[in-house]
């Protein structure tokens, strides 16, 4: 599935290894001393971790322990600023750690840091050196789009051919990560090029061969785990299957059962208050749903919102003119449909017949429409 440009970029998840282990960062960039400071910023166990350490004739140091490889970022505050001051132009660079120590040299910017010591680190810059052309190409994409006036942005022809551009970059850079995964099995790397060329949506024929083709120790990660679920999630929410069922309270505390629609077509929709583009497609949502409603149709809401959060979701609601039953646990991504049915990102919807069979997935705006139509007219 094709990726609009402009996206915005996070943090890859991470992963657990089966026993704990140490590691130690040892850096030296250039000749900065105090007040300059250096970040190690990682999620582990669920929790975001900032470290610091500051920096002296350019050397600085990080230790830890890891369950598992993880993706950080390392960020150089030359000046000692602080961390929210640095902004765009921050100097930062993706590190992995794993167990031992690893080395990282630069004349000036931990952007152009080399790394020794670690077989993960030697991978990720192979892998960034091998996809370098289409990634800077997307890079000047982005600037070009951003650089063009209100009005050119507006234009659809514009667009398209942004749209169409990017697109052969993209195809281009699968084809270069697909070569890297089959020249790398045994590498961690490889699993996190194969989630992201796998996008939110993915394609389980196409997916999984591929993700069986990396080793036994690698699939064993708890990201590798946690993918394979992905993937049967997706195999059992594909079209044609009989939609995962589930109970979740409703805005009452009261509990609901996708068995309760039986009998009826509804479209059970992913989304939460926090969430921009969600909001931005509930005004189609609901045209379908005052559409439809008379005509044994109707939406069950499923919100990803935050812990303790309520409010902020039944006001949503009320803003927004959800008229039909909503339920949650209002345990953000932790949600247990959404981990039941493998959601990733929202907004995302399916689209079940009366009988609790998935005959659509993941309509929305004039899709949504136009598959209703060929129902109901």
């Amino acid at each position: 599935m094709k990726r609009m440009i402009l996206l915005a970029l996070g943090l890859v998840p991470t992963a657990v290894w089966a026993q704990s282990s140490n590691f130690t960062l040892n850096a030296k960039v250039g000749q900065d001393k105090a007040p300059a400071k250096a970040y190690l910023i990682y999620r582990l166990a669920g929790t975001m971790v900032t470290d610091s350490a500051m920096v002296d004739n350019g050397a600085f140091k990080f230790t830890g322990t890891v369950t598992d490889p993880i993706r950080a970022q390392l960020v150089l505050d030359h000046k000692g600023v602080g961390l929210e001051k640095l902004g765009r132009d921050a100097d930062v660079a993706v590190v992995y750690l794993e167990k031992g120590d690893i080395g990282l040299a630069a004349k000036d910017s931990v952007k152009n840091a080399v790394f020794t010591g670690s077989k993960l680190n030697d991978e990720n810059t192979a892998y960034k050196a091998l996809t370098m052309a289409p990634d800077k190409d997307i890079a000047m994409l982005n600037a070009e789009y951003l650089a063009a006036p209100d009005d050119k942005k507006a234009d659809q022809d514009f667009k398209d051919g942004l749209q169409a551009r990017y697109n052969k970059i993209i195809d281009t850079k699968h084809i270069l990560q697909q070569q890297f995964i089959k020249q790398y099995p045994d590498s961690y790397i490889s699993l996190v090029v194969l989630m992201e060329l796998s996008g939110h949506d993915i394609d389980v024929a196409t997916v999984e061969p591929v993700y069986k083709s990396l080793t036994a120790s690698v699939r064993n990660t708890a990201a590798g785990l946690e993918f394979a679920k992905a993937i049967e999630a997706v195999r059992a929410t594909s079209i044609g299957a009989m939609a995962p069922v589930f109970t979740q309270n409703d805005v009452n505390d009261k509990p609901v059962s996708l068995t309760d629609f039986r009998g009826k077509y509804v479209l059970v929709d992913f989304w939460a208050s926090w969430c921009g583009p969600c909001r931005g497609e509930n005004p189609n949502v609901v045209k379908a749903y005052n559409q439809y409603k008379n005509k044994n149709f109707t939406v069950l809401g499923v919100s990803l919102d935050r812990p303790g959060k309520k409010d902020d979701w039944l006001a949503a609601i009320k803003a927004d003119g959800l008229a039909w039953t909503q339920v949650s646990d209002l345990k953000f991504w932790d949600n247990d449909v959404a981990k039941l049915y493998g959601i990733t990102s929202i907004p995302q919807n399916y689209l079940l017949d009366p009988t609790g069979k998935i005959i659509g997935k993941n309509l929305r705006g004039d899709e949504l429409n136009k598959k209703l139509a060929t129902l109901f007219n």
